[in-house]
């Protein structure tokens, strides 16, 4: 078996896709965390007092030139490098068995993937504001997951592609529902994924799974 080396920051952020991904797989990998201090202001982290010298050091040492200086990255069997953490996890479906059974399977699995991207970037517009975000859980989140649910195969559930969890779940969840996920407002996402029936049922058994939750229980605690 390969073995990998996933280094990011001492945070879930960009990374955490893939964490649960090497979880659901029941996959060993090394857990590479950079440590850094960080202010907060008005309860949220304040960028502009980042001081991360150990990531600093491996930039400048060209440990990380393989992903343009900058993390993640994922190192497979001590020298292939993997930067970019779409790509890390497009990779990682395949080599994980999370990429559904078929060709087909893994491009409806990746659009599933490329949809959240599309979420995610109309959750940063809006989140700042106290209406249109409203509007967001309300309205725009819960029709955007009407079509995704539409855009999805047959199947018999409970999961979104295929008979077993994959790829297509698990971002889902790290967007939706999962602990201290990308959403800061569970239960609002809760709310406007709750009469999307297969989209709810794929939350819910990512959430039953052994592995995840396992993962959850186990990481390391942190402001993001």
């Amino acid at each position: 078996m390969p073995t990998y080396k996933l280094t990011y920051f001492n945070v879930r952020g960009l990374a955490e896709t893939s964490r649960f991904m090497f979880a659901a797989a029941k996959q060993d990998y090394e857990d590479f965390r950079f440590n850094f201090s960080i202010d907060m202001k008005d309860g949220k982290p304040d960028f502009s007092t980042r001081k991360r010298p150990e990531f600093d050091a491996a930039k400048a040492a060209g440990e990380l030139d393989a992903a343009g200086g900058k993390v993640p990255i994922l190192t497979v069997d001590g020298s292939a490098q993997l930067g970019q953490s779409k790509a890390i996890e497009r990779y990682l479906a395949k080599a994980l068995g999370l990429a559904g059974s078929s060709d087909v399977e893994a491009a409806q699995i990746d659009a599933v993937s490329e949809t959240v991207r599309d979420l995610k970037d109309a959750y940063q517009k809006v989140k700042e504001d106290a209406a249109t975000k409203e509007k967001f859980f309300t309205e725009d989140l819960p029709a955007s997951l009407a079509l995704l649910e539409k855009s999805l195969p047959v199947g018999s559930g409970p999961f979104l592609i295929g008979s077993k969890i994959s790829y297509a779940d698990i971002v889902v969840f790290q967007f939706l529902s999962a602990p201290k996920g990308f959403i800061d407002d569970t239960e609002k996402a809760k709310a406007a994924y709750g009469g999307v029936e297969r989209v709810a049922a794929a939350m819910e058994a990512v959430a039953a799974n052994a592995e995840i939750q396992a993962w959850c229980a186990k990481r390391p605690d942190s402001i993001m």
